[in-house]
């Protein structure tokens, strides 16, 4: 007999998700608030909590995204570097000139590490129109350079209008356009807009020591669009959250995803232990890696988050400049599904029958880096791990290559080439990873070993 996790979430799950809502709300003092949760790519809850009795948003109501918005302009660029019309390692001035800071790369651009200045000269780009900017020199300033180019991760807005007018460029249509025919509509996220399309909340800000509110404008940042202009919903975001966990060969493949995921540049003094990616935040909590972004602008805050292992995601919106941490709120949703209701693992099968042959079975079993002891695992595709067998060691899961021979797909061994090196005979003398030497037996007579094994052998005190 087998059985199957049902979609939806258990009642004491859902009851404890909108109590966290409920109390993020009404402590972080926001006129309304949205939460919402995906499971294995799908949308599995979403709650609210408003301000206004009998009016509370749900899942098809515009917010202000803010900087959610870098992670869709970030997929825009890597959708070229898969077209081939550009390398994340080319400088900005190959493909964007006049700038002034051209000899900065994509990638650095992508992950905060180009040493551009963190906003726009003044006045404050988030509360005035896009007009008061009109060219990107009004947008990078006179020094335009905070840091050296490449040395530390710093966080820059500014870095995004440049990777916006890059699209622009490169396709030959406008952001909003590039971004709508080859996200936007690919992944049904009709109600992702540049401009807020009813019905949407509206921005304010909440007063820090009195229960009173003050609308906050919403401005068309123009260049900055790029940097933080998205409206979308819960539902949308949702999708999106699917589409970052696992990709979509329509806009990116699973592969791209994966490495926009990677991380680019370590986390600066101060910051949160995780990291950033190319266009995405990474962020550890609780013992889960989590991926995403957060946002705000002037009258709203908004965050996305996705455990790829636990194939759960979550997404918050709140229409106040200030009060509600979204962040945090966002991770602990992910937490009280991940914990309460935790992820199914596949069932065990056995590998195909192509997939194994004699020659891959003898290599499977203990092997020996000087005196530490490794296991190799024969895994799916022709795959195969290599893991510590006991003590701390590195483990690494390994991709077959159509040549023979395996690449490292992750930790120490990322890239590096393992090959089973044989004998006249046909026989395997070792494995051979990036040079280190693995034999069957530790320091054995005759091995291959590098500076060879002392005559008198092993011995006793």
């Amino acid at each position: 007999m087998t059985s199957s996790p049902f979609e939806a979430l258990l009642p004491s799950t859902e009851r404890a998700l909108l109590h966290r809502v409920a109390v993020a709300q009404s402590e972080g003092r926001s006129p309304s608030l949205v939460g919402a949760v995906v499971r294995d790519g799908k949308m599995v809850w979403s709650g609210s909590r408003s301000c206004v009795d009998g009016h509370d948003p749900d899942g098809d109501t515009q917010y202000r995204i803010g900087s959610l918005t870098k992670v869709f302009t970030a997929v825009l660029v890597m959708r070229l570097r898969d077209e081939g019309l550009l390398d994340l390692n080319d400088p900005l001035e190959k493909h964007l000139s006049g700038t002034g800071v051209g000899e900065v790369t994509i990638a650095q651009l992508l992950g905060h590490s180009a040493g551009l200045a963190a906003e726009a000269p003044a006045p404050w780009w988030e509360r005035t129109p896009g007009t008061v900017r009109p060219e990107l020199a009004d947008v990078l300033g006179e020094e335009p350079l905070r840091h050296a180019v490449g040395r530390r991760f710093h966080y820059s807005n500014p870095g995004y209008t440049l990777l916006g007018s890059l699209v622009e460029a490169m396709r030959g249509v406008s952001w909003e356009e590039a971004l709508r025919s080859e996200i936007l509509e690919p992944l049904g996220l009709a109600r992702t807009s540049a401009q807020p399309v009813a019905p949407h909340a509206g921005g304010w800000a909440v007063h820090p020591w009195a229960d009173v509110m003050l609308p906050e404008p919403s401005e068309d940042l123009g260049l900055m669009a790029p940097a933080g202009q998205l409206w979308s919903t819960a539902e949308d975001l949702c999708r999106f959250a699917g589409f970052l966990a696992q990709g979509d060969d329509r806009v990116l493949c699973a592969a791209s995803v994966e490495e926009m995921r990677t991380p680019a540049v370590a986390p600066g003094a101060g910051d949160r232990e995780g990291g950033y990616g190319l266009g995405v935040q990474l962020l550890r909590w609780d013992d889960r890696m989590l991926i995403g972004h957060t946002g705000s602008l002037p009258g709203f805050v908004a965050c996305l988050w996705v455990s790829v292992e636990d194939g759960v995601a979550a997404v918050t919106l709140a229409n106040a400049t200030s009060g509600p941490q979204m962040a945090a709120l966002a991770g602990e949703l992910v937490q009280i599904v991940a914990e309460a209701e935790p992820r199914f693992p596949e069932p065990w099968r056995p590998l195909p029958e192509a997939e194994v042959d004699q020659e891959l079975l003898e290599l499977t079993g203990p092997w020996y880096w000087g005196t530490y002891v490794f296991g190799l695992r024969l895994g799916p595709d022709r795959g195969v791990t290599l893991e510590p067998l006991r003590g701390p060691g590195r483990r690494a899961t390994f991709r077959a290559l159509p040549d023979g021979g395996w690449v490292g797909l992750n930790g120490y061994y990322l890239g590096e080439n393992l090959r089973a090196v044989r004998r006249p005979d046909g026989s395997v003398s070792h494995l051979d990873l990036g040079s280190f030497v693995f034999t069957r037996e530790p320091y054995e007579q005759g091995d291959a070993v590098p500076g060879g094994v002392d005559e008198a052998g092993w011995r006793g005190l």
